[in-house]
């Protein structure tokens, strides 16, 4: 089979393994199939922005055109650090689509991809938030009303636990298992006086502490997880032929190296398997 288009992330969908659907255009090519055989991937040359499909001659922001990561609010540096809102500042780029994606409920939850860490996630990208990050577990603490807030109680409790995931570590496997109850109720403990802070300034209504959540285990199509972490790059590399040994967080895990599909949105590639 050979398929060619504009690479998006890949799409992973909750089952025990995950399955993995390769997104080129507007078509999806299941993956899990896939592993244990030969797969031939191909940069075909041609980078197409992935919010307005012009051509460019590099990607920004997993995917962007450069008049696009500058214009587009997705793009802004609130978005990997929510808690300096642009709109709440009234700098926000695109207003309407602030009100659309970050004044609507968020969660903080805690995950174990290469160990602890704190995220925040909307409750649509529920579990796929877990699942592109390659965590084995995870478990919901807050649902909180926008995410401004969110930020803040993510910084709050990254004081404690990263917030950062060793994406080398992670593809090796062999992650330890670790008590997100336990470790949610120091993380509650320790941070209980900013906490009431936060519940005053917005108001008790706006933080939901989620009590009666469970985690949960996410399972991964891997054959072998590798010993030692070769990070392909199409931009050196434009073609890889290997043995696909497996697929965990946005990564393709070949007998020769790895790479992360997220990276390269936009990027023309042809698919052989």
């Amino acid at each position: 089979m050979i398929k060619t288009g504009k690479l998006r992330k890949m799409r992973g969908v909750l089952d025990s393994p995950v399955q993995y659907s390769m997104r080129l255009g507007d078509e999806e090519i299941p993956l899990n199939d896939a592993i244990g055989k030969t797969v031939r991937l191909k940069h075909i040359g041609e980078i197409n922005c992935i919010h307005c499909d012009r051509k460019t001659k590099k990607s920004f922001s997993q995917g962007f055109c450069y008049p696009c990561f500058r214009k587009l609010a997705q793009c802004d540096m609130c978005i990997v650090k929510p808690e300096q809102c642009h709109y709440e500042a009234g700098t926000c780029r695109e207003p309407q689509w602030g009100e659309e994606h970050c004044l609507q409920p968020h969660y903080v939850y805690l995950a174990n991809s290469s160990g602890v860490k704190v995220g925040i996630t909307r409750g649509t990208q529920i579990p796929t938030r877990w699942i592109d990050q390659g965590a084995v577990e995870a478990l919901p603490i807050f649902q909180v009303s926008e995410r401004l807030l969110s930020g803040l109680i993510e910084t709050e409790l990254k004081q404690y636990v990263s917030d950062k995931t060793s994406w080398q570590k992670m593809l090796k496997g062999n992650i330890e298992p670790i008590d997100l109850l336990e470790k949610r109720d120091e993380l509650l403990e320790e941070s209980e006086g900013a906490l009431s802070n936060l519940m005053q300034q917005f108001g008790e209504d706006a933080i939901e502490y989620l009590e009666d959540e469970e985690p949960i285990t996410i399972e991964y199509p891997v054959l072998e997880y590798p010993t030692k972490v070769k990070s392909f790059n199409f931009d050196k590399t434009p073609e890889i032929t290997a043995t696909l040994m497996g697929i965990k967080g946005q990564y393709l895990i070949f007998d020769t190296g790895v790479i992360n599909i997220r990276k390269f949105g936009g990027y023309q590639v042809q698919l052989e398997f």
